[in-house]
């Protein structure tokens, strides 16, 4: 069982804000939260993201990036993070949590969901446009379990 969700990204400014923002709309019941590998701590969403989130209806307003810790992934059930690159990482870290870091993706294709950062508001859209994809079906998994 589930409770908990941590998206991890690497500055916790673009991807993972977003993914984090989707599941907790699709999952209000359980604790959803997200990081970063490399985070630029204490900053908001990225101004790009933020714009093309709205765009969708969906509010990136308020969220502050945080740096992923090892105290900070045992909190959570599971970790989903945005490259398999981040996975190495993340239990680099923390390998005491190999068994509940999965891809973003996972069911929606597992090839990673390119970082769009200081790219053109299009990357931006095409980013948020396999995260949602992939929040759904992260959404609809958990809500099935």
């Amino acid at each position: 069982m589930f409770n908990s969700v941590l998206v991890v990204c690497v500055g916790n400014i673009c991807r993972s804000p977003v993914g984090e923002r989707l599941l907790a709309q699709m999952l209000p019941e359980k604790k959803i939260a997200s990081a970063g590998v490399g985070a630029l701590v204490g900053h908001p969403a990225d101004e790009t993201m933020a714009s093309v989130a709205a765009g969708h209806g969906l509010s990136l307003s308020g969220h502050i990036a945080q740096q992923f810790t090892a105290d900070l992934g045992r909190q959570f059930d599971l970790i989903l993070v945005m490259e398999a690159g981040h996975k190495k990482q993340v239990l680099r870290i923390a390998p005491e949590l190999s068994g509940r870091t999965m891809l973003f993706d996972q069911w929606t294709g597992a090839d990673g969901i390119p970082d769009p950062y200081r790219h053109p508001s299009s990357v931006h859209e095409f980013a948020f446009t396999k995260i949602s994809l992939a929040a759904d079906a992260w959404g609809n998994k958990l809500k099935s379990q």
